[in-house]
């Protein structure tokens, strides 16, 4: 059975900036303020980021008066982490196949 990983959530964590505001969002909801407090990003190139990650599923928003605060969605994490996993079984159990040279 092929094992296939979702190239285009790999995409979207793969960037440095990215995976720095889910890693920070894993511990604690957050405003954009804090956002931009925390990574000393711009303002603008913060909010375009997260709209990537709004966009992938990866976060989720909720309104606070003139604030927007942002939450990881573990669930998207965890099902990109079971896909990892399902391909590490499949190279273990295929690491005795070799497929003869022509």
């Amino acid at each position: 059975m092929m094992t296939s990983v979702d190239t285009d959530l790999i995409r979207v964590l793969a960037d440095p900036l990215r995976l720095q505001i889910v890693t920070l969002l894993a511990r604690e909801t957050l405003c954009t303020t804090h956002l931009v407090e925390e990574t000393g990003a711009r303002q603008t190139n913060l909010s375009n980021h997260l709209r990537v990650l709004r966009e992938a599923g990866v976060v989720d928003t909720e309104p606070c008066g003139r604030f927007t605060y942002y939450k990881l969605r573990p669930d998207v994490i965890a099902h990109l982490a079971g896909q990892f996993t399902a391909l590490a079984e499949s190279a273990r159990s295929a690491a005795e196949n070799k497929r003869a040279c022509p």
